[in-house]
Protein backbone atom coordinates (compact mmCIF):
# COMPACT_ATOMS: atom_id res chain seq x y z
CA UNK A 1 0.00 0.00 0.00
CA UNK A 2 1.31 3.48 -0.77
CA UNK A 3 2.54 5.48 2.20
CA UNK A 4 3.06 9.19 2.88
CA UNK A 5 2.12 11.70 0.21
CA UNK A 6 -0.09 9.54 -1.96
CA UNK A 7 -1.02 10.61 -5.42
CA UNK A 8 -4.15 8.50 -5.17
CA UNK A 9 -5.81 7.81 -1.85
CA UNK A 10 -7.97 4.72 -1.51
CA UNK A 11 -11.06 6.95 -1.44
CA UNK A 12 -9.91 8.82 -4.58
CA UNK A 13 -9.30 5.54 -6.43
CA UNK A 14 -12.71 4.22 -5.55
CA UNK A 15 -14.48 7.45 -6.48
CA UNK A 16 -12.87 7.97 -9.89
CA UNK A 17 -15.34 8.16 -12.75
CA UNK A 18 -13.45 5.36 -14.51
CA UNK A 19 -13.79 3.04 -11.50
CA UNK A 20 -17.44 3.91 -11.01
CA UNK A 21 -17.97 3.30 -14.71
CA UNK A 22 -16.22 -0.07 -14.55
CA UNK A 23 -18.34 -1.25 -11.64
CA UNK A 24 -21.49 0.29 -13.11
CA UNK A 25 -20.92 -1.32 -16.49
CA UNK A 26 -20.30 -4.67 -14.87
CA UNK A 27 -23.46 -4.42 -12.78
CA UNK A 28 -25.78 -3.11 -15.49
CA UNK A 29 -27.39 -5.34 -18.05
CA UNK A 30 -26.53 -4.25 -21.57
CA UNK A 31 -28.66 -6.12 -24.09
CA UNK A 32 -26.60 -4.93 -27.07
CA UNK A 33 -23.48 -6.67 -25.67
CA UNK A 34 -24.09 -10.40 -25.41
CA UNK A 35 -22.26 -12.18 -22.60
CA UNK A 36 -19.97 -14.99 -23.56
CA UNK A 37 -21.38 -17.39 -20.95
CA UNK A 38 -23.64 -17.00 -17.96
CA UNK A 39 -22.19 -18.00 -14.63
CA UNK A 40 -20.63 -16.68 -11.50
CA UNK A 41 -18.14 -13.81 -11.44
CA UNK A 42 -14.55 -14.17 -10.29
CA UNK A 43 -12.17 -11.33 -9.44
CA UNK A 44 -8.62 -12.66 -9.75
CA UNK A 45 -5.66 -10.38 -9.17
CA UNK A 46 -1.91 -10.11 -8.70
CA UNK A 47 -0.50 -7.26 -6.64
CA UNK A 48 2.90 -6.05 -5.56
CA UNK A 49 2.33 -2.84 -3.61
CA UNK A 50 -1.37 -3.27 -2.87
CA UNK A 51 -2.88 -0.92 -5.49
CA UNK A 52 -4.39 -3.72 -7.56
CA UNK A 53 -5.71 -5.35 -4.36
CA UNK A 54 -7.70 -2.19 -3.54
CA UNK A 55 -9.41 -2.28 -6.94
CA UNK A 56 -10.01 -6.05 -6.70
CA UNK A 57 -11.64 -5.70 -3.28
CA UNK A 58 -13.87 -2.91 -4.53
CA UNK A 59 -15.02 -5.01 -7.49
CA UNK A 60 -15.57 -8.08 -5.32
CA UNK A 61 -17.79 -6.17 -2.90
CA UNK A 62 -19.71 -4.28 -5.60
CA UNK A 63 -20.37 -7.38 -7.68
CA UNK A 64 -20.78 -9.97 -4.93
CA UNK A 65 -18.06 -11.91 -6.77
CA UNK A 66 -15.59 -14.50 -5.57
CA UNK A 67 -12.05 -13.23 -4.95
CA UNK A 68 -8.76 -15.01 -5.73
CA UNK A 69 -5.24 -13.66 -5.23
CA UNK A 70 -2.74 -14.92 -7.79
CA UNK A 71 0.55 -15.70 -6.04
CA UNK A 72 3.62 -17.52 -7.30
CA UNK A 73 4.83 -20.51 -5.29
CA UNK A 74 8.11 -18.70 -4.65
CA UNK A 75 7.41 -15.08 -3.62
CA UNK A 76 9.21 -12.27 -5.39
CA UNK A 77 11.80 -10.27 -3.41
CA UNK A 78 10.42 -7.51 -1.20
CA UNK A 79 13.19 -5.17 -2.37
CA UNK A 80 11.86 -3.21 -5.35
CA UNK A 81 15.05 -3.32 -7.46
CA UNK A 82 15.58 -7.05 -6.85
CA UNK A 83 11.93 -7.65 -7.72
CA UNK A 84 12.29 -5.73 -11.01
CA UNK A 85 15.49 -7.60 -11.90
CA UNK A 86 13.87 -11.00 -11.32
CA UNK A 87 10.70 -10.07 -13.22
CA UNK A 88 12.82 -8.80 -16.13
CA UNK A 89 14.81 -12.06 -16.27
CA UNK A 90 11.59 -14.06 -16.24
CA UNK A 91 10.00 -11.90 -18.92
CA UNK A 92 13.05 -12.15 -21.18
CA UNK A 93 13.32 -15.94 -20.80
CA UNK A 94 9.56 -16.56 -21.14
CA UNK A 95 9.46 -18.17 -17.69
CA UNK A 96 5.99 -18.79 -16.28
CA UNK A 97 6.28 -19.49 -12.55
CA UNK A 98 4.23 -22.15 -10.79
CA UNK A 99 1.38 -20.69 -8.75
CA UNK A 100 0.72 -21.17 -5.04
CA UNK A 101 -2.98 -21.89 -5.42
CA UNK A 102 -5.68 -22.84 -7.87
CA UNK A 103 -9.25 -21.62 -8.35
CA UNK A 104 -11.62 -24.39 -7.35
CA UNK A 105 -14.43 -25.12 -9.82
CA UNK A 106 -13.15 -22.64 -12.41
CA UNK A 107 -15.79 -23.88 -14.88
CA UNK A 108 -18.61 -22.21 -12.89
CA UNK A 109 -17.30 -18.71 -13.72
CA UNK A 110 -18.62 -16.98 -16.81
CA UNK A 111 -16.91 -13.63 -16.16
CA UNK A 112 -13.40 -13.11 -14.85
CA UNK A 113 -12.16 -9.69 -13.77
CA UNK A 114 -8.38 -10.05 -14.04
CA UNK A 115 -6.22 -7.47 -12.29
CA UNK A 116 -2.49 -6.95 -12.45
CA UNK A 117 0.24 -4.32 -12.42
CA UNK A 118 2.50 -3.81 -15.42
CA UNK A 119 5.97 -5.25 -14.90
CA UNK A 120 8.63 -4.46 -17.47
CA UNK A 121 6.11 -3.05 -19.95
CA UNK A 122 3.98 -6.19 -20.05
CA UNK A 123 1.78 -8.55 -18.04
CA UNK A 124 3.72 -10.18 -15.17
CA UNK A 125 4.87 -13.79 -15.54
CA UNK A 126 2.39 -15.07 -12.90
CA UNK A 127 -0.47 -13.67 -15.01
CA UNK A 128 0.75 -15.71 -17.96
CA UNK A 129 0.83 -18.76 -15.68
CA UNK A 130 -2.70 -18.07 -14.46
CA UNK A 131 -4.10 -17.69 -17.98
CA UNK A 132 -2.45 -20.91 -19.15
CA UNK A 133 -3.75 -22.86 -16.15
CA UNK A 134 -7.44 -22.58 -17.11
CA UNK A 135 -9.71 -23.11 -20.09
CA UNK A 136 -11.03 -19.62 -20.87
CA UNK A 137 -13.02 -20.53 -23.98
CA UNK A 138 -16.44 -18.90 -23.89
CA UNK A 139 -15.68 -16.77 -20.85
CA UNK A 140 -15.67 -12.97 -20.61
CA UNK A 141 -12.35 -11.52 -19.46
CA UNK A 142 -12.46 -7.98 -18.03
CA UNK A 143 -8.90 -6.79 -17.29
CA UNK A 144 -8.06 -4.06 -14.79
CA UNK A 145 -4.48 -2.86 -14.98
CA UNK A 146 -2.33 -0.59 -12.83
CA UNK A 147 0.95 0.91 -14.00
CA UNK A 148 3.60 3.35 -12.88
CA UNK A 149 3.43 5.77 -15.79
CA UNK A 150 4.42 3.72 -18.82
CA UNK A 151 1.02 2.46 -19.89
CA UNK A 152 -0.09 -1.11 -20.59
CA UNK A 153 2.81 -2.04 -22.88
CA UNK A 154 2.35 -5.40 -24.56
CA UNK A 155 -0.15 -6.73 -22.02
CA UNK A 156 -3.09 -6.71 -24.49
CA UNK A 157 -1.09 -8.99 -26.79
CA UNK A 158 -0.27 -11.28 -23.84
CA UNK A 159 -3.95 -11.51 -22.93
CA UNK A 160 -4.90 -12.27 -26.54
CA UNK A 161 -2.27 -15.01 -26.86
CA UNK A 162 -2.82 -16.62 -23.45
CA UNK A 163 -6.62 -16.32 -23.11
CA UNK A 164 -7.56 -18.20 -26.26
CA UNK A 165 -11.28 -18.29 -26.89
CA UNK A 166 -12.17 -15.70 -24.24
CA UNK A 167 -14.12 -12.55 -25.03
CA UNK A 168 -11.57 -9.97 -23.86
CA UNK A 169 -13.06 -6.57 -23.09
CA UNK A 170 -11.32 -3.19 -23.00
CA UNK A 171 -9.29 -2.92 -19.81
CA UNK A 172 -9.74 -0.46 -16.99
CA UNK A 173 -6.30 1.18 -16.77
CA UNK A 174 -5.01 3.32 -13.94
CA UNK A 175 -1.66 4.91 -13.20
CA UNK A 176 -1.24 4.13 -9.53
CA UNK A 177 2.16 2.72 -8.67
CA UNK A 178 4.47 5.17 -6.90
CA UNK A 179 7.40 2.92 -6.00
CA UNK A 180 9.66 3.84 -8.91
CA UNK A 181 8.96 7.57 -8.51
CA UNK A 182 9.62 7.41 -4.79
CA UNK A 183 12.90 5.58 -5.39
CA UNK A 184 13.97 8.14 -8.01
CA UNK A 185 13.08 11.08 -5.74
CA UNK A 186 15.10 9.61 -2.88
CA UNK A 187 18.08 9.05 -5.20
CA UNK A 188 17.83 12.63 -6.48
CA UNK A 189 17.74 13.90 -2.91
CA UNK A 190 20.72 11.76 -1.94
CA UNK A 191 22.58 12.99 -5.02
CA UNK A 192 23.01 16.41 -3.47
CA UNK A 193 25.22 14.88 -0.76
CA UNK A 194 27.64 13.28 -3.21
CA UNK A 195 28.57 16.51 -4.97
Amino acid sequence: MMQGAERFSRRAVLATPAMLSLVGTACAEEPEQPRARAGKTLVAYLTRSGNTRVIAGTLQRALGADLFEIRPTRPYPEDYEQHVAQATRERDSGFEPPLAGKVDNFAIYGTIFLGFPIWGETAPPPIRSFLKAYDLRGKTLRPFITHGGYGVGSSPAVLASHATGAAIEEPFVMEADQERRTLNQVRNWLGQFSR
